[in-house]
């Protein structure tokens, strides 16, 4: 079985998968949630947003939706992203594996506090 590109899963992707888990997004949409939801901690700029949304659409973690008139949005067509199930499914994986190392920094007193 050949290699996967995303494996390890990179953090940007995996913030991205994170963003398209709760709705459909753009890609500035994407980079506004991503810094959001990373309390500002992580900035995607352009260059690393549509580089990881090309591999996360190779590897068929999400998928680029039809044409979508955006109202709040100028005339010009955006792109709309969304989660697939195996998007869906690496980003548990992920998830749990993120899970793991904490409850390891835990035991060895890396890190103290109730994050797991």
């Amino acid at each position: 079985m050949p290699k996967r590109k995303l494996d390890p899963l990179p953090s940007a992707a995996f913030q991205i998968l994170l963003a398209l888990a709760g709705e459909d997004l753009h890609g500035y949409a994407i980079m506004r949630q991503v810094a959001q939801q990373t309390d500002g901690r992580m900035r995607l700029g352009p260059g690393t947003l549509y580089s990881s949304i090309q591999s996360l659409l190779e590897e068929k973690f999400i998928e680029e939706l039809d044409a979508r008139v955006d109202t709040k949005a100028s005339p010009d067509r955006r792109r709309y992203y969304r989660l697939t199930s195996a998007g869906r499914k690496i980003a548990r994986s992920e998830a749990e594996r993120l899970a793991d190392l904490l409850r390891v920094a835990r035991t060895r007193k890396i890190l103290r506090g109730d994050y797991v």
